[in-house]
């Protein structure tokens, strides 16, 4: 093992990390805060960098503070505890400014408002992964960052109340011996009320138990509303229920299926709704990455057409089922790629939503959208590395403006303790 090396951490950059220098090296590493000077192990040495874990932390930051979580450091889930929350919200607003800057050279000097979580007890949704621990029983945990070596827990305190619960129903299942030796993934979705439970359990291979697997979890939890069971060695799928859940946001109740996206904070979903429509109304609404129509079903009430795209099969049947639910008549659903719906599209909206995954959007789906020129639109992102580029193409920098202009920026927290960053920018085309 390499020698340790001091280092002043100077700040902290997106994926968690503090970023220091040492002898013309970049450094990084985890679970530090800026001004502290701490002494690191080598992890990762190249010829321009080095990447490390704390060693010993020889001047610690006033604002350290003690993370509430026994598995904080080991668990690969959150990044943040030994930071306070107002100040985790600071950083986040930092780094989010400073990347929209570097490799978008969208220079952003305007307010980010911040929607604040609160900053435990918020997933509505988890994924536990079931493995030998180290005294060779078998547990329930989630991966070690960056392994495949598992962190056997007892409780989970960003994850909501009803799914502790179930965590710990699942925990005396194994310590019995009652559950099948296959199985290895559990995933557990709460509803509004964080009262009924959607699960979907992976196993190694069925063998025909699937209904006495479905029995036993709904002896153990009563909760569990809809279950799903992927056998992996033949990829058939079994379910035990109604195969959907419903989640209640603001006025409006959704329909989410077992391989459905959304959101997984519990508290933020109504004000993140509200922050996508602001006062928006008008004759056309396009509503891109729609998934189960978050977004959709609210924007019927304002513009007299809605247009929801999807590609997700399983998304798509939600939302179809989402948009007839909520009684209004012009919304239609298109189930194709975002950018296979823009080739073929001409009509001007007057607002379109952007909501896609990490990877952001596609060259030539920006490309189409530049060429029918929303009058608005807002582009809700969860990294902020895509977001820059995309904002670049959009509306470009203040030497070469393109045809729109950033008018807000705002910072929803979806994923308190963790370095993850939802940003929302609403963008108008310029006169």
């Amino acid at each position: 093992m390499p020698n340790p090396i001091d280092v002043r951490i100077e700040k902290l950059i997106y994926g968690g990390e503090g970023l220091a220098h040492h002898e013309g090296q970049t450094v990084f590493v985890p679970f530090v805060l800026p001004d502290e000077s701490v002494s690191i192990e080598p992890m990762e040495k190249r010829k321009k960098f080095i990447r490390g874990r704390v060693a010993q932390i020889k001047t610690p930051s006033a604002d350290r503070a003690a993370a509430p979580c026994p598995y904080f450091g080991v668990c690969g889930g959150c990044n943040y505890q030994h930071i306070p929350y107002e100040l985790q919200l600071r950083y986040k607003s930092e780094i989010l400014r400073e990347t929209l800057a570097r490799l978008g050279r969208v220079h952003w000097d305007g307010p980010i408002p911040t929607h604040a979580s609160p900053p435990f007890a918020y997933r509505n949704r988890v994924q536990w992964k079931i493995a030998p621990g180290e005294r060779g029983s078998r547990e329930i945990g989630y991966f070690q960052a960056g392994s495949q070596k598992l962190c056997a827990i007892r409780q989970c305190p960003i994850a909501s109340p009803r799914l502790n619960d179930t965590l710990g129903a699942i925990a005396n299942l194994l310590e019995t011996g009652r559950l099948p030796a296959g199985l290895r993934e559990i995933e557990a979705f709460a509803d509004h009320d964080d009262d009924r439970l959607l699960l979907n359990l992976g196993v190694d291979a069925a063998n025909g138990a699937s209904a006495e697997m479905d029995a036993l979890f709904r002896s153990a939890l009563p909760s569990a509303e809809t279950l799903l069971i992927h056998d992996r060695r033949t990829d058939n799928f079994e379910l035990f229920g109604p195969g959907h859940i419903s989640y209640r946001v603001g006025e409006h109740s959704y329909r989410i299926g077992h391989l459905s996206f959304f959101q997984v904070n519990r508290f933020l979903l109504d004000e993140m709704v509200r922050a996508v429509m602001a006062e928006g109304r008008g004759r056309l609404a396009l509503d891109l990455f729609a998934g189960v129509g978050l977004f959709s079903v609210p924007l019927a009430n304002r513009f007299e057409r809605v247009i929801a795209v999807e590609s997700n099969a399983a998304a798509a049947r939600d939302l179809e089922a989402n948009l007839q639910a909520s009684g209004a008549a012009s919304p239609n659903l298109r189930h194709m790629t975002v950018e296979a719906f823009l080739e073929q599209w001409q009509e001007r909206p007057d607002l379109v939503v952007l909501d896609p995954p990490r990877t952001g959007v596609a060259a030539r789906a920006l490309a189409r959208l530049l060429k029918i020129a929303p009058k608005e639109i807002v582009y809700l992102s969860c990294d902020p590395a895509t977001l820059a580029r995309d904002l670049g193409a959009l509306a470009g920098d203040a030497q070469n403006p393109r045809d729109y202009r950033i008018s807000e920026v705002h910072l929803v927290d979806i994923f308190p303790q963790t370095y993850h960053i939802e940003a929302l920018v609403r963008l108008s085309r310029r006169a």
